[in-house]
């Protein structure tokens, strides 16, 4: 759970820009998912750029490239795996969030996200998209029920007990909220927007230590979360430097 929900999805256009900008390698000098990305680059088609990847590599080839390609071969298979991989990739990206290049983090950072809810059965997808539905519309109610429905259906299903957090701290029941994002935690170590939001619940239950060190595993996991650096940073000076 993390109170920037959505935040990260308005951080793809951004990327898209940053990416532009990159110096590009004449075309017979780099792979062939290097031309399929700069292809998408230029004419903005991820249609097209699904299809040539699904074409040519398997989801196993790309996570190797996401770890040991060069630096454009790294954000096209982050980008590609983002847009195909399962949540069976969300180790991959979750190294790639430590990527060297800001590139290759943004993109994962928005890609990683998508594979938290490509989890289970086709049916369990498409309650969980209806739970995410009834809490950005603030039903938070109904959105608990539902993701209890699904965590009774899925117990493995780390986003049911997201959603059900991010309904349990809308309605400030922070303590079943902060069990709901430790138990995230525990089935996804990489979902760093429940180690943001268990730190929100520990903060409105006025602990500051563990709402510290909720934040810093956070950055562990997403060191580019500047604003969640900015706390770490307010936290640990308001504590005498713990």
């Amino acid at each position: 759970m993390s109170r920037s929900t959505g935040v990260v999805r308005a951080l793809f256009p951004l990327a898209l820009a940053l990416l532009k900008g990159s110096p590009v390698t004449a075309p017979g000098r780099f792979p062939q998912l290097d031309r399929i990305y700069h292809q998408y680059l230029e004419d903005e088609d991820s249609a097209g750029f699904i299809h040539g990847v699904a074409q040519r590599y398997t989801v196993a080839t790309l996570e190797r490239l996401a770890v040991s390609g060069g630096r454009v071969t790294r954000r096209a298979a982050v980008l590609a795996l983002g847009y195909v991989g399962q949540y069976e990739s969300n180790h991959i990206l979750g190294i790639a969030l430590h990527d060297d290049d800001r590139g290759v983090r943004i993109l994962a950072e928005n890609g990683i996200r998508d594979l938290w809810h490509r989890c289970g059965a086709e049916s369990q997808r498409q309650l969980l998209s209806v739970i995410v539905r009834l809490n950005v519309s603030q039903q938070h109610e109904l959105a608990i029920e539902r993701a209890t429905d699904l965590i009774e259906q899925a117990p493995w299903f780390a986003e049911a007990w997201n959603q059900r957090a991010i309904g349990h701290f809308q309605l400030e029941q922070y303590e079943r909220s902060a069990s709901d994002c430790h138990q995230t935690l525990e089935i996804n170590p990489y979902h760093f927007g429940a180690a943001v939001g268990m730190a929100h619940c520990y903060l409105e239950l006025h602990d500051a230590y563990m709402a510290l060190e909720c934040f810093r595993r956070a950055i562990k996991l997403n060191p580019s979360m500047e604003d969640v650096r900015a706390q770490v940073e307010y936290l640990q000076r308001s504590l005498g430097g713990k």
